[in-house]
C-alpha cells in the first residue's frame, strides 16, 4: 500500500487521484475497510486470467452444489458434498500458472453469490449455500497447503483483480477480502491465522519499494537489542494498538482529574490543557481518517467519538464565553453561570469516556466477543426502533387531536410526550390521563401501554436473543473475524511515519508545516525518526526487551526445524522419547479406531455388499460344479 503523509492532507506533495469504477457487487459497494490510494497497484495475475478462473469455479460450485441442501451437508468435516475430488478440482482451476489465485477466486464467487441472493429472493438460499461452499472449499485449499512461504506471500497476500465492466478493479488480497465479506470460516483457517498471526506482530511488513507486495521482517531472529528499538517498528499493529491502549487509558485520567478538580474562577488547569490538546488530536486523526477513506470510514466507534469530542468542545466553547465575562460585570454572575454549564456539559461526558476504553480492550477475546454482541444487537434493534417511531408518532398525533378538540388549544403536548417516554420506560403514569378528553384518553393510552411494553419491548427482547444466540454459537471465528479486521486497519493504509494521536500535532505543526516543504527528503526522514525515537522511547525499550526475547525463541525453533511462531507445550516436550511404532502401540490403536470419514449406515451397507458378493461367488461356483457334475453324468449314461 502507498504510504501517507500529512503534507498531501495540507496539499503538499499531492498526486492526481485516480477514477476507479464502481464495484456492481454488493459487497464491494459497502466495503467493509476501504483503502486509501494514490499510486496505482497493480494485479499480480491479469485480471481477465482471474475472472476466468472465477468463472470456473462458480461453474464447479454450481453444479457440486445443484440444489438446497441442508447447510450441515456443507460445512462437516468428511462431507459427501465437498469431497477431496471438488477440492483437487478447485486447486486445478487456474491451472499451473495461476493456482495461487484460486482461494481469492473463490471469495470473489462468493461475493457474486451473495449479491445473486439479494436479488433473486426466490433462490436466495441456494445462492447462500453455494456461497458457504466456496467458504468450505477455500478454507481446504488454504488449510492442506504444505508450503508456508508461498502459502502467505503468495495465495494470501499477493493483490489481485477482476473485470467488471472491462475494466479491473481495485487489487485486494485474500486478507483483506476475507475482512470485507465477513467470511467467518475462511478467517478462521489455521493458514489464515498465521498470515495475521505475522501481521500483527510485525513479522511481515510492506516492501517500501513494492507496496503491492509484503515482505519478512529481516531482524525477527536477531537477538541484538539496538536493531529491535528502530522507530519503524512503531509500524507493527501490536505497538500502535499498545500506545492506543496506554493513551486512551491517560486520557481517561486526565478527565478523571480534570472533573474532579473544578476550578471556581474557571480557569483552565494543567490538566485541562492536556486534556484538550489531547482531544485535538483525536480530532485531527478522525479527519485524517475521513480524507484516506472517506465516508467508508465512518463506523459506529467513529460515531461514538465523534460525539463525544464534540461535546467536549462545547464544553470548552462555554469555557471560552466565560472567559469573555470578567468577574466585575453583574457580580461575576455570568462568568460563574457559563463556568457551571461548561462543567455540567464536561461530566456529561463520563460514561463515553469509560465506554470509549472498550475500543481498545477489542484485541482480547473476552472483551472481542462482547463487542460483536453489542454490535449485532445494535443492527438488531433498527427494527424495533423503526416500529416504536411509526407507534410514537401514530398514538401522539391521536393525543395531541383529542387535546385540540377540547380546547381548541394544544396545551398538554409536554404532558403526553412525558407520559409517552414514561410508558417506554415501563413506568406508565394513567392517573393523568383520567381527565384527560374522557373516555377516550384513557383507552388510548391503556392501548399505547400494551403495545409498546408488551408487543414491541418483547419483539426487541426476541431480537437481542437471537443476536446473542448466533454470534455465541460461532464466538470463536466472530472474534478471529473482529481482530483480523483490527489488523487490518493498521496495515491497510499505513501512514509513512507513524505519528499517533496526540502525538499527530507534533507532526502537524512541529514538522509538516514549517520543515517539510523546503527540507531535503533525507534530512526530513532521518529528522521524523528522531522525534519518533524521542517519543516513542519508553515504548520502543519496552518492545526491543520483548523482541529479543521473542528473536531468542525463533532461534530455538529454527534449530529443531520449527515454524517461528511454535511453541513447546507439555505433551511435547517428551514425545521424541516414545516410539509408538516400536511399542506396537500404533498398530492397537489402527485397530481400535472407529472410521469417522464416513458413516456408520454406509460401512454396514457397504460390508453386506462385500458378503453377497462373495456369497454370489459362492453360489456361482456351486452351480458351475453341480453343472459340470451333471454333465459329467449325462455323459457316463450315454456310454452306458
Amino acid at each position: 500500500m502507498p504510504r501517507f503523509s500529512w503534507g498531501r492532507l495540507l496539499g503538499w506533495d499531492r498526486h492526481p487521484s485516480h477514477d476507479h469504477h464502481q464495484w456492481t457487487a454488493y459487497e464491494s459497494r459497502r466495503r467493509l475497510l476501504p483503502t486509501y490510494r494514490n499510486d496505482p497497484v497493480e494485479s499480480a495475475i491479469p485480471a481477465p486470467d482471474v475472472t476466468k478462473t472465477a468463472l470456473r469455479l462458480r461453474y464447479l460450485i454450481e453444479e457440486c452444489v445443484p440444489c438446497e441442501l441442508e447447510t450441515e451437508q456443507i460445512t462437516r468435516p468428511h462431507s459427501q458434498v465437498i469431497t477431496k475430488a471438488v477440492i483437487k478440482a478447485a486447486k486445478e482451476a487456474g491451472g499451473p500458472a495461476n493456482r495461487a489465485c484460486v482461494v481469492y477466486c473463490l471469495l470473489v464467487v462468493k461475493q457474486w453469490l451473495k449479491h445473486q441472493a439479494l436479488s433473486e429472493l426466490w433462490d436466495a438460499d441456494l445462492h447462500q449455500l453455494r456461497a458457504t461452499a466456496c467458504e468450505v472449499i477455500a478454507k481446504q485449499i488454504i488449510e492442506t497447503e504444505d508450503d508456508v512461504d508461498y502459502l502467505l506471500y503468495s495465495v494470501l497476500l499477493k493483490r489481485y483483480s477482476t473485470m467488471v465492466d472491462g475494466e479491473p478493479t481495485p487489487p485486494v488480497n485474500v486478507i483483506e477480502k476475507a475482512v470485507d465479506l465477513h467470511a467467518l470460516v475462511v478467517i478462521g483457517s489455521s493458514g489464515y491465522q498465521k498470515c495475521i498471526g505475522y501481521l500483527w506482530r510485525g513479522w511481515l511488513i510492506q516492501d517500501e519499494d513494492d507496496p503491492s507486495s509484503f515482505i519478512e521482517y529481516k531482524d525477527r531472529a536477531n537477538t541484538d537489542f539496538l536493531p529491535h528499538a528502530d522507530p519503524d517498528r512503531m509500524r507493527a499493529p501490536m505497538y500502535q494498538n499498545a500506545f492506543q491502549l496506554l493513551t486512551s487509558v491517560i486520557y481517561l485520567a486526565l478527565y478523571t482529574g480534570a472533573i474532579n478538580t473544578i476550578n471556581p474562577g474557571g480557569d483552565l488547569d494543567f490538566v485541562e490543557i492536556l486534556l484538550y490538546t489531547f482531544t485535538f488530536g483525536f480530532i485531527f486523526d478522525e479527519l485524517t481518517k475521513f480524507y484516506k477513506a472517506g465516508y467508508h470510514v465512518l463506523g459506529f466507534w467513529n460515531a461514538f467519538n465523534n460525539v463525544l469530542y464534540s461535546v467536549l468542545m462545547v464544553s470548552l466553547a462555554l469555557r471560552f464565553v466565560a472567559f469573555s465575562h470578567t468577574w466585575e460585570e453583574h457580580g461575576g454572575d455570568t462568568r460563574r453561570y457559563y463556568n457551571r454549564i461548561s462543567y455540567s456539559v464536561l461530566a456529561f461526558t463520563a460514561p463515553m469516556f469509560w465506554g470509549r476504553l472498550l475500543l481498545y480492550l477489542d484485541s482480547f477475546r473476552f472483551f472481542g466477543a462482547m463487542l460483536v454482541v453489542l454490535k449485532v444487537m445494535m443492527k438488531e434493534s433498527v427494527i424495533f426502533f423503526a416500529l416504536l417511531v411509526v407507534v410514537i408518532i401514530g398514538f401522539l398525533q391521536a393525543f395531541i387531536g383529542m387535546d385540540y378538540a377540547e380546547d381548541m388549544v394544544a396545551e398538554d403536548t409536554l404532558f403526553v410526550i412525558q407520559a409517552m417516554a414514561n410508558a417506554i420506560m415501563q413506568s406508565p403514569d394513567f392517573s393523568g390521563f383520567e381527565r384527560f378528553s374522557p373516555p377516550f384518553g384513557i383507552i388510548l393510552y391503556y392501548l399505547f401501554t400494551f403495545v409498546v411494553t408488551v408487543i414491541l419491548l418483547n419483539v426487541l427482547i426476541a431480537l437481542y436473543n437471537s443476536a446473542y444466540e448466533d454470534i455465541y454459537d460461532n464466538a470463536d471465528n466472530e472474534f478471529l473475524a473482529l481482530f483480523s479486521e483490527k489488523t487490518m486497519q493498521f496495515v491497510r493504509a499505513p501512514d509513512e511515519n507513524v505519528f499517533i494521536a496526540p502525538f499527530n500535532l507534533i507532526e502537524l505543526f512541529l514538522l509538516i508545516i514549517p520543515l517539510e516543504w523546503w527540507m531535503p527528503k533525507n534530512y526530513y526522514e532521518k529528522l521524523n525518526d528522531i522525534v519518533m525515537a524521542v517519543i516513542y522511547s519508553p515504548l520502543l525499550f519496552c518492545a526491543a526487551l520483548f523482541e529479543v526475547r521473542v528473536a531468542r525463541a525463533i532461534c530455538a525453533n529454527r534449530k529443531r526445524g520449527d515454524d517461528d511462531d511454535d511453541t513447546i507445550e507439555e505433551w511435547e516436550q517428551m514425545a521424541g522419547q516414545v516410539d509408538f511404532e516400536a511399542e506396537g502401540w500404533s498398530k492397537k490403536v489402527a485397530e481400535s479406531k472407529s472410521n469417522v470419514e464416513e458413516e456408520q449406515a454406509v460401512l454396514e451397507v457397504r460390508k453386506l455388499r462385500e458378503d453377497v458378493d462373495r456369497l454370489k461367488v459362492l453360489i456361482e461356483s456351486l452351480n458351475e460344479k453341480l453343472s459340470n457334475r451333471k454333465d459329467k453324468d449325462d455323459s457316463e449314461d450315454s456310454l452306458i
